[in-house]
């Protein structure tokens, strides 16, 4: 289960600090901005992992979503936090992340600010069973007819469209 009182940083659109947040205020409605990071975890297939979420998650639960994501802790950096969770959630490390852009998401319960990236592995990956409830990779036809269907989390399905879309399914 989520630490509700883990603490989290409140920044502007640029991503500065300006104050800091329990996870179970950021999540509870009040839209105070705070930062999370996103790897997009391709193979030299093209195939792109996606992590199926635990259903004791507070948002989005049992649904398949970006490879690794999570929330920058209070006095971290972006870096760090993305290097943490791929540790933490796939068990990958030693790989280069590419930035690919920041953008503001906004749902019913909470406003992040996404730190969108992506990396080429073909090593193992390793889903923490008490991270996530398992993942694999999705050929790019496979998320294309998941789309829509209610499987994916609404943040993937808009992310994946803005930053894979158009025939740009994979990285290059």
């Amino acid at each position: 289960m989520d630490n509700k009182n883990e603490l989290f940083p409140i920044v502007d659109a640029e991503g500065t600090v300006v104050g800091s947040i329990t996870r179970g205020e950021a999540h509870g409605g009040g839209k105070a901005l705070h930062p999370v990071v996103h790897l997009h975890v391709f193979n030299s297939r093209g195939e792109l992992f996606l992590q199926k979420r635990p259903a004791w998650k507070d948002v989005q639960p049992g649904k398949w979503d970006t490879a690794c994501g999570g929330h920058v802790d209070y006095g971290e950096t972006a870096e760090e936090a993305l290097l943490r969770e791929a540790v933490e959630e796939l068990g990958i490390s030693g790989f280069r992340a590419r930035f690919l852009g920041k953008y503001v998401y906004e749902s019913a319960n909470e406003k992040e600010l996404v730190y969108v990236n992506a990396t080429l592995f073909d090593g193992p990956v390793k889903p923490d069973p008490d991270e996530l409830d398992g993942g694999r990779f999705w050929t790019k036809d496979e998320i294309a007819a998941a789309i829509g269907t209610n499987i994916l989390t609404p943040n993937f399905e808009s992310e994946y469209a803005r930053f894979f879309g158009s025939g740009n399914g994979q990285l290059s």
